[in-house]
């Protein structure tokens, strides 16, 4: 089961690594891990996703609550979230193929983002299951290149303002 942990981290030299590396050594599976800057520029976001039970989830997240360096951690097991990923591919698209690979673009809500004269590249962001569903679709137009960012999440509404009068405010708020 894939879950979804985000840590508010102070920006200091070794974080992404100590965080890495704890995941690692551990024997978790990190699905994606994405960091970056926040709106205070003493803060940035790191987006992990891991792969396992209920169990691994609650592991990951105590390892992480325990670093000095992270000032908050979220699971969003239990709360709506949006998430994104985005993606860039370069699709091979002679010129009697182009036509097709445009309208797929168009009907993932893609952008064409550079034209080559045998190729094209899409940009293309949503859940991941958008973008797989883009890449099984031009697949057989052939795929010259692909790069991902990997899962970003924040929580959807108003739910923390809730949360936190039900729940107290804390850590893992």
């Amino acid at each position: 089961m894939k879950h979804v942990i985000t840590a508010l981290v102070q920006n200091t030299p070794g974080v992404l690594a100590h965080v890495a590396g704890m995941i690692a050594a551990r024997g978790f599976n990190i699905d994606s891990l994405v960091v970056g800057r926040t709106e205070d520029p003493e803060l940035s976001r790191m987006t992990v996703v891991v792969i396992g039970d209920d169990h691994v989830l609650e592991q990951v997240r105590k390892q992480l609550e325990k670093i000095i360096t992270i000032v908050r951690v979220r699971d969003f097991k239990d709360i709506d979230y949006v998430e994104r990923d985005l993606m860039l591919v370069r699709v091979s698209a002679p010129p009697e193929k182009r036509a097709e690979v445009v309208e797929l673009a168009n009907l993932f809500r893609g952008r064409i983002v550079d034209v080559a004269k045998q190729s094209l590249t899409v940009e293309l962001s949503g859940p991941e299951a958008k973008l797989e569903a883009f890449v099984d679709m031009v697949k057989p137009y052939g795929i010259r290149e692909l790069a991902r960012t990997g899962i970003i999440a924040v929580q959807r509404g108003e739910q923390r303002a809730k949360e936190q009068k039900e729940n107290g405010k804390g850590k893992n708020a």
